[in-house]
């Protein structure tokens, strides 16, 4: 069973994917966080990342390694551990940049297609293009959505959270995603967008357990309906 889950920063993409994983026993991959560790190693191996050149060059260099338990997911570059690096402003203001450069969005997006393949009780992969790129032929495809102030309340929260300080700008953290938004949707290469056969769910009057609730159900459904092909499928050979 593939799961992808979609949708820009502060729509409850990362906890619902880890809850909904944990939940029904699926493993979980954080993408995103792949991209921030490409990006944190490159910022602190010299690469220029505002030169794509450069950026392309050093995309094959090193090596990611994502853990898949929702409970404690995992990520490391090199063999070192990124989890906490890649969640600096540094990083941050570089990401989308990096993500954009097309050898470096086809080197994580092989290593991503490798870790579902081999996920043999399945998989909740979130991210941005996941269900228009990286995995078109997922089980079931979710693209979680959420008004702009409802997005930026809960991205300041989680920035207050991970960077030990209080965020109180929520206009300045407003106006970072839809830059980031921006960026992200008109890249050349894999844009964000929503998969033409995905299930749209906008969060901005959900509680977080109500949108895992309803994503749990989608997942549901989803697996009974493929229980139900696979018999059909096997006769037909």
């Amino acid at each position: 069973m593939i799961v992808a889950i979609d949708g820009p920063s502060g729509t409850g993409k990362s906890s619902t994917s880890k809850a909904v994983a944990a939940q029904l026993g699926l493993s979980y991959l954080d993408t995103g966080a792949q991209y921030r560790a490409i990006t944190w190693w490159m910022l602190s191996n010299g690469v220029d990342v505002a030169d794509q050149e450069a950026i392309a060059a050093a995309a094959d260099k090193p090596s990611i390694v994502s853990g898949t338990d929702p409970r404690q997911p995992a990520i490391s570059a090199d063999g070192l551990d990124a989890s906490g690096p890649i969640r600096t402003q540094e990083v941050t203001a570089a990401v989308s940049a990096v993500s954009a450069v097309p050898e470096v969005r086809a080197r994580i997006t092989e290593l991503q297609r490798m870790i579902a393949a081999e996920a043999g009780g399945g998989i909740v992969v979130e991210g941005r293009d996941i269900g228009t790129t990286v995995l078109p032929g997922a089980d079931l495809k979710v693209f979680l959505t959420a008004s702009p102030e409802a997005r930026a309340a809960r991205r300041s929260g989680e920035l207050k959270t991970t960077a030990g300080r209080p965020v109180t700008d929520l206009a300045a953290t407003q106006q970072a995603l839809t830059a980031r938004d921006k960026a992200d949707s008109s890249r050349k290469t894999s844009p964000l967008k929503k998969a033409d056969d995905a299930v749209e769910v906008d969060t901005t009057e959900l509680t977080l357990e109500q949108v895992i609730e309803c994503v749990v159900t989608l997942v549901e459904k989803a697996a009974a309906r493929k229980a139900e092909a696979e018999p059909v499928e096997e006769a037909a050979r």
